[in-house]
């Protein structure tokens, strides 16, 4: 049997997907990690240029060098201290060298990421939509972790991320073209006015120009129809879980909280069950 026969049996796709999705989540750990720290860097150089100032001389870093390592002592990551999940659970959720703690984040990346892709192959099946959700899941999970450490959603997975939505449904995969464009201008509009209108009621920036690019990414992806429903979402998690962290955790109300992981997490639940998420709704009407 093919490869592409083996892979159209729903059963080996899926298996594909899930081992594919905990790799990917291995590497996301690195984009989320690193990626801030290469726009700053970049920001850093910039500034010292048009300033005339010196720049400093850092370690050259990118998402594949140097290659990862613990940062209390140093210690290089061998391969076999780097499979998915495993790893994290043979140490125990300590480095091999000096015993600090690794954070439970990185194998929760993984089983989430390889879960989700997992979902993504079965959902889909074997076809041009499915390797399409596996790029939106993945964009989306490095955005989330982004957001919640650095409240920044980087250009260079918004952007990007926008126009492989627009080229996907040039065929139709998830949305007719006009749809799609129109979801991505009023994706971002949408937004847009809800910072100045925010903006001008009270003097105070209520959100970053990184969420107007994300939902119109989504809109890019899923079209204009699912756009009320992922702001829907969003906003009901988003208020849930601040007014959660206001009353448990007592985080003040003047601390600032990102609104990108909800519009990402909006994005997947509408990729995934959008359609039948807004029958049921307007059947409650």
């Amino acid at each position: 049997m093919t490869l592409i026969g083996l892979l159209s049996q729903p059963a080996y796709f899926v298996t594909t997907c899930l081992l594919l999705g905990l790799a990917v989540g291995s590497f996301l750990n690195v984009v989320i990690h690193r990626l801030p720290q290469m726009l700053e860097r970049q920001w850093r150089a910039q500034s010292a240029e048009m300033s005339g100032q010196p720049q400093s001389q850092e370690e050259p870093l990118s998402l594949s060098r140097p290659r990862s390592r613990c940062p209390k002592c140093g210690h290089k990551i061998p391969a076999w201290e780097n499979i998915p999940i495993v790893s994290w659970l043979a140490l125990r959720g300590r480095c091999s060298a000096c015993q600090t703690p690794i954070s439970v984040r990185y194998p929760l990346v993984e089983a989430a990421t390889g879960l989700l892709s997992a979902y993504a192959g079965w959902h889909f099946g074997f076809t041009l939509a499915a390797a399409g959700a596996l790029l939106f899941i993945w964009a989306m999970m490095a955005l989330t972790f982004i957001d919640f450490d650095t409240q920044l959603l980087p250009d260079d997975i918004t952007l990007p991320l926008l126009w492989t939505g627009l080229a996907i449904n040039l065929g139709g995969t998830f949305s007719d073209l006009q749809s799609a464009v129109v979801g991505a201008i009023a994706g971002y509009l949408t937004l847009w006015a809800v910072y100045w209108g925010f903006k001008l009621a009270t003097g105070k920036e209520g959100m970053g120009y990184g969420d107007f690019k994300l939902l119109a990414a989504i809109g890019a992806w899923l079209g204009w129809q699912m756009l009320p429903l992922t702001i829907l979402l969003s906003s009901a998690v988003g208020a849930v879980v601040g007014i959660t962290l206001i009353i448990v955790a007592r985080r003040g109300r003047e601390v600032p909280i990102p609104f990108g992981p909800y519009l990402a997490a909006a994005g997947v639940l509408a990729m995934f069950w959008g359609q039948a998420l807004t029958r049921a709704y307007l059947q409650l009407l």
